[in-house]
């Protein structure tokens, strides 16, 4: 018979016992977890860690198995059985909470190591990734590579990026131009984009993929939004069933800008919806491949990268797997001085002299105040950010522009990276005048030292 505290305390009374909380205490003591675990269909074997690939079924059967109850937290775990079972996903840890028929607790963590998918959540991924380049108007190249006027990409160019101090790439990716009518994309393009994202990983670069502009295919209306969602399917089931093997170092991106052709204004209900679809497509066609696509991590886009249709319009779609999404957006506020050569606007900031020279409204605080809406809208709700461009454009034509250039550069990636966002410069190549490029394409030297350490140390 079970007697509750309370009871027990009377009993002793009555019959002349004296007993107080410490010693009744010490009556009911821990009951040790002797751990079990199973990988696959192979044996029980006693121990807490289990080392396997993504995909493969894990079981843990702690004893012991009569009496009490169990509770089951981590490894996305929330179960009440005293065996658990599992698919590994990535690196995690299971926490077995044994309570004995007289009410003391115990527990055990049980370990599950997937080669290469750390226990890392997108937002703690995000704090490794630093500053980020990317490799601009080159694989995404309408026409070819080397049609936008950059040389082939080289493993030299990437190591620059490196020794720089950058921590992560970006490569946008053309695959239409690529694929036959069914969509089947290119063998030979397929070994050439592997190649590149191995040039990254041989530099110890973060990296991550996308399909980009790619001819504009991707319009978010309701007329094209099944044609789009297949494609979609297609070209991601071969991505990345491509790159299955690889570490969580890779990265897949789904879209980059999709928007309605031609239409830069506040999105309507039919054209953020269709879009957001994609980003479902998206996710899903990756983690249907297996492997360590099953909790790779994953940047979806917000409507045309713009921040305020993102905070507005974005939906976080579901997942299989807790944690692993990315939100991306990009930031060329005030577009008169970032990308804009036509234009007279050539200062920014605090330090701006001239008002006929200056756009005041996207200001520093402007720029923090954007920031801090993505951080609170994602990033301090489990989503990572990746600013997965910004940039300004080199003005030659007026002494002083370079000034305010590295500036902008150093301000953008500083906020970002304090609101938890990822900052990645746009590097399209030229680096004349009205150029972004901060690397010589040709021979990988460092065109802008100072810009490149103003943004790498601000991501620190």
């Amino acid at each position: 018979m079970k007697l509750a505290f309370s009871s027990v305390t009377l009993l002793a009374a009555a019959i002349g016992w004296s007993i107080t909380p410490q010693a009744l205490a010490q009556t009911c003591t821990t009951t040790t977890i002797t751990p079990y675990v199973k990988v696959g269909t192979g044996a029980w074997t006693a121990t807490a860690a289990a080392s396997t690939t993504a995909g493969t079924a894990v079981s843990f059967g702690p004893q012991p198995n009569t009496g009490g109850s169990w509770k089951w937290s981590g490894c996305g775990a929330s179960s009440t059985a005293r065996e658990l079972s599992l698919t590994a996903k990535a690196s995690c840890t299971a926490v077995a909470t044994y309570t004995n028929a007289c009410g003391a607790k115990s527990t055990k963590n049980f370990t599950v190591s997937v080669a290469g998918m750390r226990d890392l959540t997108s937002v703690q991924l995000s704090r490794l990734m630093g500053a980020g380049w990317n490799l601009g108007n080159s694989l995404e190249a309408i026409g070819g590579e080397t049609a936008w006027g950059n040389p082939a990409t080289t493993q030299a160019t990437i190591n620059a990026v490196k020794a720089a101090g950058f921590k992560s790439i970006r490569i946008p990716v053309s695959w239409k131009q690529y694929a036959d009518a069914n969509d089947n994309i290119s063998a030979s393009w397929m070994a050439r984009v592997t190649q590149v994202v191995n040039y990254a990983r041989t530099a110890g670069l973060y990296t991550v993929i996308n399909v980009h502009w790619d001819g504009g295919w991707m319009q978010p209306t309701y007329a094209q939004q099944a044609t789009v969602n297949t494609r979609l399917t297609k070209f991601w089931t071969q991505i990345a069933n491509n790159f299955k093997g690889y570490d969580d170092t890779l990265l897949f991106a789904g879209t980059n800008e999709v928007m309605k052709d031609g239409d830069y204004g506040t999105p309507t209900v039919e054209y953020y919806s269709v879009q957001n679809s994609f980003n479902q497509t998206f996710v899903n066609a990756v983690r249907a491949t297996g492997g360590n696509n099953l909790a790779r991590h994953l940047v979806v886009q917000g409507f045309n990268t713009n921040i305020d249709h993102t905070v507005s319009f974005a939906t976080v779609p579901s997942d299989s797997v807790a944690s692993r999404l990315s939100m991306e957006v990009h930031f060329y506020d005030p577009y008169n001085f970032t990308l804009n050569a036509d234009s007279s606007i050539w200062q920014w900031g605090a330090g701006a002299t001239s008002a006929a020279n200056t756009e005041t409204w996207a200001n520093e605080a402007f720029v923090d105040a954007q920031f801090q809406r993505m951080k609170s809208r994602f990033v301090d709700n489990g989503v990572a950010v990746i600013l997965g461009e910004f940039g300004a454009m080199r003005r030659t034509e007026y002494s002083g522009a370079e000034a305010y250039r590295t500036a902008w550069d150093q301000y953008v990636a500083r906020s970002a990276w304090l609101h938890g966002m990822v900052p990645m410069y746009w590097d399209a190549g030229a680096t004349d005048n009205h150029g972004t490029g901060l690397f010589v394409r040709s021979s990988g030297a460092n065109a802008f030292p100072a810009i490149t350490s103003a943004i790498v140390n601000a991501a620190k």
